[in-house]
């Protein structure tokens, strides 16, 4: 039987196999593909997760996030690209979208205004800029939103059928 760590900071990997109960070694055998071994040089950050490891531990753990946690702070080219999105209540989210959704409509006239020569002028670059800001906080809760979805599927709190059944009824 595996022993219990003690190490005082762990890593999202770590954290989360404790919190399911499992050692290294039946970790291991949830995830199939990744050793105890290799569980270990992972969460004691002696070397970095694989893209397919992560997939493979977010699926096994139940843990999308972990997916964008890999991205964003982890790979060299999402650290500069991938906002890092926090799942949260979806009432929260909610409240989120629709307050940068009315802040946009209001803002829209004026995005119309700077971009319709098709040039950013000095006196416009301000407004669009906070408008760009507006933008990505929009981006933020749509991902959000998404991870939450993801997360409930994998706790079978929606259907994954009927979910998967609607969402390719809409790509047709």
């Amino acid at each position: 039987m595996g022993r219990a760590s003690t190490k005082a900071k762990k890593n999202i990997y770590q954290i989360r196999r404790e919190e399911l109960g499992l050692t290294r070694e039946k970790a291991s055998e949830v995830l199939e593909t990744l050793s105890p071994e290799r569980i270990e040089k992972i969460e004691s950050e002696k070397t970095l997760p694989h893209p397919d490891e992560v997939l493979t531990m977010a699926d096994g753990y139940k843990m999308p996030n972990l997916c964008n946690y890999y991205c964003a702070n982890q790979c060299q080219i999402g650290k500069q690209y991938v906002p890092e999105v926090k799942v949260r209540d979806l009432s929260q989210i909610i409240l989120e979208m629709v307050a940068s959704l009315n802040s946009m409509h209001r803002k829209q006239e004026r995005l119309i205004e700077i971009t319709a020569d098709g040039r950013i002028e000095e006196d416009e670059i301000r407004d669009f800029v906070h408008i760009q800001e507006e933008l990505e906080r929009i981006s933020v809760t749509v991902e959000t939103l998404q991870l939450w979805a993801e997360q409930m599927l994998a706790n079978d709190v929606i259907d994954m059928d009927l979910y998967n059944r609607y969402k390719n009824r809409t790509k047709r």
